[in-house]
């Protein structure tokens, strides 16, 4: 008698999976046993995961949460223009930077409303968004407001919404002098903000502040003192004299003058550089700075080295010139002479008379024009400075005969000053004055505190050594490295063994399931349809392995945070996963039990259906 195996036929969808379940369930004891064996290795691992995750993003959220870790500062005085504030300022790496004035410039006496004492507080500037305000329960103050930090509210006793006076002194020509303004408190900051007694106020008032204390005036607040006008600049000298200067003399006149070559001029020559005639029978001489410019003490010294011999000194500045009215660019020269060296020089006598290094801008403000010249009144200067083009008034008081226009040599040595320094025309002053020139410091911010090392190491190439919380950054990032370390080597040996506890005990069953397993490719089961069996038990252990796992971390995790919440801030935890993370143990463990499956998977496949009939 034959046996006719049936034709192979499609299962119905489903079926093998359904009997995986229900074998696993037949052996509920092997499969509970595998079950624990696998969650045993994952549920530990969730809570090493856990621990590194909570512990370093605590650590981090603590550093992140205080500005104070993002903050850079200087550790020594430097000099900075406001174009290195700018380039810093652009980068992506900073949120904020202000500049700061110096130490010593900074200290206020700070008063309650309605006493006499106060208290001396260091005084820094702050402005749109700076992070140690706006981080610790404070707003950014405007004109007329301050925050105070926690300690100086303490002391002084003031509360939100106070107004208090801040008394700036200062010793000026022997007197002790001060000026007071009122201050409205708009913030009190928290005191993990700054644990001395400071007082934050906008830029400008702080920069005031320090103008003053220097014995400037700032006309905005009324305050009294002098002004800071610019000195005046010169690339050199032309000497008039009625005879010719011995070698000797001409070396005399570059020692210790601040002037480095000299040169005869020819009346060829005088007349193109000047404009106007040599006088006959009269010596010219160039002298010039190399490289450098001259100020009025080197005139001086070439004066009394010519002493006796009614020299007369010209000091110049190349190719001088300024625009009329924006419409046309003349040469000027600077002339500023006594009624005697004008007659000696054959010239008119200039309005303005002699060389005045105090020279009000009346004085320098003034031009004669060539007789050539068509351009009408009022007449509108300006003239190329160091960073911009600045504007001024100018009043023409006559012609002159020379070829290029005269203005005094205050004007030209002003101007020439403009092209090393920041000036300025103050409308209101109707005066030239010298803007800072740099500042003596920095507060800032970085976006993150991933940025603080970047920072630092730039700054430092810069030369700039300042003062950081890198090293606290750093031990975060070294705990994060080697906590992450351990938990792979220990993850490594878990899913190594949990991989072969799984692999195993597939196999096993398939040995012990030969006849079953044979039975049903008799019963018309093909080779690729058992192949699927060991996978979905495989899979099914895995899910399961994982719910148990989950719920063994998430007890685990509540008792670890209750014991150590005393030494947690409010929403902190010491043991904390993200939600993507289970997700990632989820198709991670599946994952593995899938090809932990295929070895017992290949072995069905060799499984003759003979062999359950050899069984029976």
């Amino acid at each position: 008698m034959t046996h006719t195996i049936p034709e192979h036929k499609k299962p119905p969808r489903g079926l093998v999976a359904g009997l995986a379940l229900l074998d696993l369930r037949h052996e509920w004891i092997l499969t509970l046993c595998m079950v624990l064996a696998i969650a045993a290795v994952l549920a530990p691992l969730l809570i090493l995961l856990g621990l590194k995750y909570g512990t370093v993003e605590t650590m981090r959220e603590r550093l992140v949460e205080d500005p104070v870790n993002q903050e850079i500062k200087p550790s020594r005085t430097l000099q900075l223009a406001p174009e290195w504030f700018e380039t810093i300022a652009a980068r992506d790496d900073v949120a904020f930077i202000t500049p700061t004035i110096l130490r010593g410039s900074s200290i206020v006496r700070i008063m309650k409303s309605g006493t006499t004492r106060g208290q001396a507080l260091d005084l820094l500037p702050t402005g749109d968004g700076d992070p140690l305000i706006l981080k610790n329960g404070g707003i950014i103050p405007q004109a007329g407001e301050c925050v105070l930090s926690y300690p100086a509210a303490e002391e002084l006793g003031v509360k939100l919404g106070e107004t208090i006076t801040a008394r700036v002194t200062r010793t000026r020509q022997r007197k002790r002098e001060f000026v007071e303004t009122p201050l409205t408190v708009t913030a009190i900051l928290n005191p993990r903000a700054d644990g001395l007694p400071r007082i934050y106020a906008p830029l400008q008032f702080v920069t005031d502040v320090e103008l003053y204390r220097e014995g400037q005036a700032v006309p905005e607040r009324k305050w009294a003192g002098s002004h800071p006008h610019p000195f005046l600049s010169f690339d050199g000298v032309f000497v008039v004299l009625g005879s010719p200067l011995s070698r000797i003399q001409t070396r005399k006149l570059t020692i210790n003058t601040g002037l480095a070559e000299i040169t005869d001029l020819t009346a060829e020559q005088f007349k193109q550089a000047l404009g106007f005639s040599l006088p006959a029978d009269h010596s010219a001489y160039k002298l010039v700075a190399r490289g450098n410019t001259i100020q009025i003490d080197s005139i001086k010294r070439i004066k009394n080295k010519l002493r006796g011999q009614s020299a007369i000194i010209l000091p110049f500045v190349d190719n001088a010139s300024i625009t009329i009215n924006e419409q046309e660019t003349i040469k000027v020269i600077g002339l500023s002479l006594s009624p005697s060296k004008t007659e000696q020089l054959g010239l008119p006598t200039l309005p303005w008379n002699r060389l005045d290094a105090d020279a009000s801008f009346a004085k320098q403000a003034q031009i004669l024009l060539p007789t050539t010249s068509t351009l009408t009144k009022p007449l509108q200067a300006s003239a190329n400075t160091l960073e911009s083009t600045i504007s001024f008034p100018i009043k023409s008081v006559g012609q002159t005969e020379s070829d290029y226009a005269i203005v005094p040599s205050e004007l030209i040595g002003t101007l020439k000053t403009g092209n090393q320094r920041r000036i300025l025309f103050d409308e209101k002053q109707n005066s030239f004055l010298l803007a800072r020139a740099s500042y003596r410091g920095f507060r800032l911010y970085t976006r993150s505190i991933d940025d603080v090392p970047t920072l630092y190491k730039y700054f430092i190439e810069q030369n700039i050594d300042v003062i950081t919380q890198v090293q606290e950054i750093e031990r975060v990032k070294i705990l994060d490295r080697g906590l992450t370390r351990i938990f792979w080597l220990v993850a490594l040996v878990g899913i190594i063994g949990g991989i072969a506890a799984l692999i195993a005990s597939l196999y096993a069953a398939v040995e012990r399931k030969k006849r079953d397993i044979g039975m049903l490719r008799l019963m018309g089961l093909s080779r690729n349809a058992v192949f699927g069996f060991p996978i979905y038990q495989g899979i099914a252990i895995a899910i399961m392995s994982v719910i148990v796992a989950f719920t063994g971390y998430a007890a685990l995790a509540s008792v670890i945070n209750l014991v150590f919440a005393a030494d947690l801030r409010l929403g902190e935890k010491i043991c904390f996963l993200p939600e993507h993370y289970f997700g990632i143990a989820f198709l991670g463990t599946t994952g593995a039990a899938t090809m932990s499956s295929l070895l017992a998977a290949w072995k069905t496949t060799g499984i003759d259906p003979a062999e359950a009939i050899r069984e029976e």
